[in-house]
């Protein structure tokens, strides 16, 4: 066992062979009765030893985003908000480096307790600490109901991203106990938690609780406007039964998954009604988040720090198999770009040959909602801090003989060394397995140095928007001059449609 103490107390975690890991620390008091729908409040503390060897509860979403295992669901509470961090166990007689993981899911599904984010291999290979979080989703996290509050009972915005900067502070107040070095922490994420990367380079309250950030295909241009996130809270409202008179009633008592179904509806109507706008996402309430993320960090008003960004070669595919609900079908596409510009779609069509074929309108898909907002951070950011790019192209032989090539999320298996894990050995069982052990020492290597000096290896140059240089992660790993270049400048001054 484990024992440490904590600015709340004591918590025992498990000593295995090689790492130590505390699960479900609370960062924040749980979100429930009076803090529903209210900004993260401090953890009360306790007495005696509280035992941190299990997972608790995801957050609130539909059952399926929790699944962590065949026929395994995590179970999901409004009382979710807690971290994990697993350590090395071997003494180091200086503070580790450490790296915080934020898990994606669209901010409407997904559990820091999946297996493939434990961090051990990535901690023990690194000689670093690692830490996961959960944070409120979908209903609870990224839906703006602030026009329903009233003077005694009022509801907050942007919970989500709050709880972020709160698992941020816990870090700050705690990590040094565990052997970390609160003066040494890089955020990465991988999609939605991607995107939170670059909503906290934009958020004010999050200065100074990070150092530098990881950026794994971000949909880098999500936020909701004031004037879209109140149209979709009354939208929701609607949906829950309620009228705006009787709303903070209803939100305040109604149970947690009726709520959570009331905002899935609404949300899913908002996909297929205006393809490419995303409902659930960072709100701009000027304030909180005073800017959407890319506008601040285009005009230099995010913090000035140093950032890894890129994307994977066929973001579009997994979405087209699994999940059809993004831009990835001509007649989508075509209701996106037609409210674009009047060239919009002759100029995106003409970049992509073969188009409307579904492999080339999955890829362009793919490439509106990741890899096209990323190349304006990008460049946008290079103006301001050190900013590396690259791209995922690898995918081992049953990836392309599933139809999926290098898609979305594939990137985290290497990231987080799963090659050898048993997922990783069936994965790569008909073909590619010294390939994904090649672009897991690459990407590892880069993001442990980042993590470390802030810097990746120096056979990465930055990326300046002259050179545009990019490092293609593959087998073998190249560096390429502005790739797919024709395909940028047509999606140049396209951006994400709004609800009203």
């Amino acid at each position: 066992m484990a024992d440490i103490t904590t600015a709340d107390g004591v918590v025992r975690g498990h000593r295995g062979r090689r790492v130590v890991r505390w699960r479900s620390l609370p960062y924040a008091a749980a979100p429930v009765g009076d803090l529903r729908f209210r900004a993260p409040q401090p953890v009360v503390p306790w007495t005696g030893v509280r035992e941190a060897t299990r997972f608790g509860t995801a957050a609130m979403q539909h059952r399926s985003g929790a699944r962590i295992g065949p026929r395994q669901y995590q179970p999901t509470s409004e009382d979710s908000l807690t971290l994990n961090v697993v350590a090395p166990v071997d003494r180091s007689w200086t503070p580790r480096p450490v790296l915080v993981f934020i898990h994606g899911g669209g901010y409407m599904i997904g559990t820091s307790a999946l297996s493939l984010y434990s961090g051990a291999r990535l901690a023990v290979r690194g000689d670093v600490i690692v830490v996961s979080l959960n944070y409120r989703l979908g209903a609870f996290g990224y839906v703006d109901f602030g026009e329903f509050g009233t003077p005694e009972r009022p509801f907050d915005a942007n919970l989500g991203l709050r709880d972020q900067v709160a698992a941020l502070e816990w870090v700050q107040r705690n990590i040094a106990a565990f052997g970390g070095d609160p003066g040494n922490v890089t955020i990465f994420g991988e999609s939605a938690g991607a995107h939170s990367v670059l909503s906290l380079l934009a958020t004010p309250a999050a200065e100074g609780l990070f150092h530098r950030g990881i950026a794994q295909s971000p949909p880098a241009d999500w936020a909701m406007n004031s004037d879209d996130a109140r149209t979709f809270a009354r939208r929701c409202v609607e949906a829950l039964g309620a009228t705006p008179e009787s709303a903070a009633e209803a939100l305040i008592t109604a149970g947690a998954n009726d709520i959570r179904r009331a905002v899935d509806v609404s949300s899913g109507k908002v996909l297929r009604e205006h393809p490419g706008l995303f409902p659930i996402a960072p709100i701009v309430d000027g304030t909180y988040l005073p800017k959407a993320p890319i506008d601040a960090i285009t005009d230099g008003t995010a913090h000035r720090l140093p950032l890894i960004i890129g994307t994977n070669r066929e973001e579009g595919a997994l979405f087209a198999k699994f999940a059809d609900e993004l831009p990835t079908n001509p007649d989508r596409l075509h209701r996106l770009l037609s409210r674009a510009g009047d060239d919009a779609e002759s100029r995106v069509v003409a970049a992509y040959p073969g188009y409307p074929a579904p492999k080339v309108a999955i890829r362009a898909g793919g490439d509106y909602v990741f890899w096209r907002p990323s190349v304006t951070a990008m460049e946008g950011h290079s103006h301001y801090a050190p900013t590396y790019a690259y791209r995922y192209d690898f995918a081992p032989r049953a990836f392309h003989l599933a139809g999926v090539g290098a898609t979305h999320a594939t990137d985290l298996i290497p990231v987080f060394g799963a090659v050898d894990s048993p997922f990783g050995r069936t994965l790569t069982a008909a073909g590619g397995r010294r390939g994904l052990r090649a672009v897991t020492r690459q990407f590892q290597d880069n993001w442990l140095s980042f993590a470390r000096n802030g810097v990746p290896l120096p056979s990465w140059p930055a990326y300046t928007e002259d050179r545009r240089t990019t490092l293609i992660i593959d087998d073998p790993t190249r560096l390429e001059i502005d790739p797919d270049k024709a395909k940028r400048i047509a999606w140049q001054g396209i951006g994400v449609p709004t609800l009203t």
